[in-house]
């Protein structure tokens, strides 16, 4: 990159909370922080929102005719728009908009379509809520941004290409300023089964039952959760930004099968090689994608290897803490990497063997990848 993109602000909500000190608090824990949820008569592990986020996200249908429709995804999106516009360091109205979503509006999807097998009919509102661009649109309309607003899919990056988007806007010089992140509502029966189906779901009641960067787990543990986040961006740095991002790195990789790896993990490879391919310096951190999956967390640690060889940097994940989020997994991801460089401590994880902590907090790589061997890195940098 030629020159570093600011983040000016940063808001979500996730099982580890809504606000900075409670995310941070809950950061600096050694538990996690799943419960279990009974979907299709059967007890699975996930990551829920608190019971005060759920009565925030009924009071915000409830205050509007218009929004009594709405898929949880988008509802969680609007939350989080506004908190994001009470941050300190947000922009204005003539922002662009782009929030992703791996499963869209998966609860209504779900629920609409049994309707549909039951009667033969279809809801006069199963069109309008079940399309994936009501996340960005709603959003804008709460949040009365006057700039261009869209959304996309692409699996468990989706968040991280949904800045991706915003960067190129910027240097465009099509927009000053712009709005970026993910929404993930995927705590349905369908959505769980279909992860059970694919033998990667979480099924031990160990203390940690999310095993992400336990590099001897003998099953796969995985588990879902729920989040929405979102990230302010200009091209200007001042003193008031957040952080900076000084490299993006983005690639695919051939496919065997439509959710394959490479067990070398090169997507990875050629997106942290591109994302920090203009810096001279030390990358102090990693904080890796680590689903909790056997195959998904070697392929990350042997890209890693492969880029950085004896000299490592530490590298750390949140999903033992907050499960995996999907399209917002980045996003938290990012913020995870914010909150170590503005506090000046990194976090491991208690379980992995790797416990390497750097000797400052300056610049953090952050790694997301999803199904289609597609990776975005980008480099957090202190400001």
């Amino acid at each position: 990159m030629k020159n570093p993109i600011s983040i000016d602000a940063i808001a979500s909500i996730s099982p580890l909370g809504s606000t900075a000190e409670e995310i941070w608090n809950n950061y600096l824990q050694d538990s996690h922080h799943f419960s279990r949820r009974t979907t299709t008569e059967k007890s699975r592990w996930a990551g829920e929102l608190s019971e005060d986020l759920d009565n925030q996200l009924l009071e915000l249908q409830q205050e509007d005719s218009r929004y009594r429709h709405l898929d949880r995804s988008v509802l969680m999106a609007i939350l989080t728009g506004r908190r994001l516009k009470d941050e300190p360091g947000y922009n204005n109205s003539n922002s662009g908009l782009n929030i992703g979503s791996s499963r869209g509006a998966t609860e209504l999807f779900e629920k609409y379509h049994k309707e549909f097998i039951e009667t033969g009919k279809a809801s006069t509102y199963s069109s309008p809520t079940t399309t994936l661009g009501n996340i960005s649109s709603w959003t804008a309309q709460d949040m009365q941004l006057e700039g261009p607003e869209f959304s996309h899919s692409i699996t468990c990056s989706t968040g991280m290409h949904s800045i991706l988007n915003a960067i190129a806007w910027l240097e465009s010089g099509m927009r000053d300023n712009f709005i970026a992140g993910g929404s993930e509502a995927p705590l349905t029966g369908f959505t769980l089964a279909q992860m059970e189906a694919m033998k990667i779901y979480a099924q031990s009641d160990d203390e940690y039952p999310c095993r992400s960067l336990d590099m001897e787990k003998q099953k796969n543990s995985m588990i879902l959760s729920e989040a929405a986040g979102l990230m302010s961006f200009s091209k200007n740095p001042s003193a008031k930004s957040q952080a900076v991002i000084r490299g993006i790195g983005y690639a695919n990789e051939e496919l065997r099968h439509g959710a394959s790896l490479s067990r070398e993990g090169f997507c990875l490879q050629k997106s942290m090689k591109m994302a920090i391919k203009d810096t001279s310096e030390e990358i102090d951190a990693i904080v890796m994608h680590a689903p909790g999956t056997i195959g998904g967390d070697l392929a990350e640690v042997n890209a890693v290897k492969a880029i950085f060889g004896n000299d490592q940097p530490a590298i750390t994940s949140n999903k033992w803490k907050t499960g995996h989020s999907f399209a917002t997994s980045g996003i938290l991801n990012i913020q995870m990497a914010i909150l170590m460089i503005q506090h000046q401590q990194f976090i491991t994880v208690p379980f992995s063997k790797f416990q390497k902590k750097p000797r400052q907090l300056k610049n953090i790589l952050v790694n997301s990848v999803g199904f289609g061997g597609n990776a975005v890195s980008l480099l957090i940098s202190a400001n």
